[in-house]
């Protein structure tokens, strides 16, 4: 049991490690339809961490705007591969 916490706390530390930032730099990359993704995946995790730090956001302010948003928002809604444009009606067992 011990173990999969310590797995579980590594993976959350490893997926918020690239979450959203504040880059305003004068010719930084913007964040894209990817990062968007990406960024909506971690979504989660990045908002209990921006609880305990400054830095850390869980939407990325640099971004190239509707592509990131797009995913984004695919991947809050959808998750990890729960996206579904139509939904399969379940059999009932009689």
């Amino acid at each position: 049991m011990k173990k999969w916490i310590v797995v579980l706390m590594l993976a959350s530390l490893l997926l918020c490690s690239c979450a959203g930032s504040e880059q305003f730099k004068e010719g930084a990359k913007k964040a894209n339809l990817i990062h968007g993704i990406w960024h909506g995946w971690i979504a989660p995790f990045s908002l209990v961490l921006s609880i305990f730090g400054d830095g850390i956001r869980m939407y990325e302010p640099n971004n190239t705007g509707w592509s990131y948003d797009i995913g984004f928002y695919m991947a809050i809604i959808g998750g990890f591969g729960g996206l579904a444009l139509s939904r399969k009606k379940r059999k009932k067992d009689e």
